[in-house]
């Protein structure tokens, strides 16, 4: 079914989902679940646009009952440390290309993805300040690269020539949502209408693609007005003083990590006498264990220690 020209925005999220459908369906129902909780912000009455969401739902229902046993499903922590680290492996896999002057689609697509997926975060809440930072960061690399290449010219790596100012777009704008709770059935918050409209199982929705495929946006040129120093507007993970990496096959070797300091008190860690834990704060601290659990997936040791020293922190002390 081809997308509405009211939804054009979340056809890259779409596109996205049809990608990952074998690779990593959790990938593929979060960015689903996304471009129907935007879609119905953008158009939720128009006869085709309702028909469109329609279909979209009941896709949705078939993958919540096929990942029933899946955690990532089920336990929205869970999902969204996967999302997340699946983000942000993206990231860093473009980041290290990028540095290491090896500009080429796979690592923009990269950029780009991982901009997607900093979006699709948004189904489980507010972003963080770091994941907005990132997905800005990857939103510009990916379109500075872009241009550079059709237009013939040598990109530069790192985030030099950053203009804050400038949002790159690449014909659909990003949406950030609020926080969306999927557990019961998605038809039920499509506003009360009629529903004559065909509601049998829907194979998978497609889209036109645009003529070009790869990204749009403003001329790198646009880029060159100012002069940063290398790292001054990377985001926290992104390894902004190492050498380019080499490998064999021309394969990047993993970036080298910095394991941050663990802090003395908690050596020991007992809880303080008289704190008091609300159920917020238990949630917090088995959020921060999940996100270690899955940060250790990816061999991040310094995001899993950081994780994990929030944890104990927090049910130590009652803090953050």
């Amino acid at each position: 079914m081809a997308l509405p020209a009211q939804l054009r925005a979340i056809q890259h999220h779409l596109r996205t989902a049809q990608e990952h459908e074998k690779r990593d369906p959790v990938v593929t129902y979060y960015c689903r679940l996304y471009a129907m909780q935007t879609g119905m912000k953008l158009d939720s009455k128009t006869p085709e646009c309702r028909k469109f969401l329609m279909k979209l739902m009941d896709q949705l229902e078939t993958m919540k009952k096929e990942l029933s046993e899946n955690d990532s499903i089920t336990q929205e922590v869970v999902g969204n440390a996967h999302i997340e680290n699946y983000a942000l492996k993206l990231f860093l896999y473009a980041d290290n290309e990028d540095r290491a002057e090896r500009f080429h689609k796979n690592m923009i697509k990269s950029f780009y993805t991982s901009s997607l997926l900093m979006d699709v975060l948004s189904v489980f809440g507010e972003l963080s300040d770091e994941n907005i930072q990132h997905r800005k960061y990857a939103r510009w690399k990916a379109t500075y690269i872009h241009n550079c290449l059709k237009n013939g010219e040598t990109p530069q790596s790192g985030p030099i020539g950053m203009d804050e100012d400038e949002e790159a777009e690449f014909g659909a704008e990003g949406f950030s949502g609020q926080s969306f709770s999927h557990g019961g059935s998605f038809r039920a918050d499509l506003p009360s209408q009629n529903q004559n409209q065909d509601q049998g199982p829907a194979p998978g929705i497609g889209f036109a693609q645009d003529p070009g495929s790869g990204p749009t946006g403003p001329p790198a040129s646009n880029y060159n007005n100012i002069q940063i120093p290398p790292g001054a507007h990377a985001p926290a993970n992104t390894p902004a003083e190492l050498p380019p990496p080499s490998g064999e096959a021309g394969k990047p070797l993993p970036a080298a990590r910095s394991v941050p300091a663990v802090d003395p008190s908690l050596l020991n860690a007992q809880q303080q006498g008289g704190v008091q834990l609300s159920p917020e704060d238990f949630t917090k601290a088995q959020k921060f264990c999940k996100y270690a659990g899955s940060a250790l997936q990816y061999e991040d040791v310094n995001t899993a220690i950081q994780n994990l020293q929030k944890a104990l922190k927090l049910l130590t002390t009652g803090k953050e």
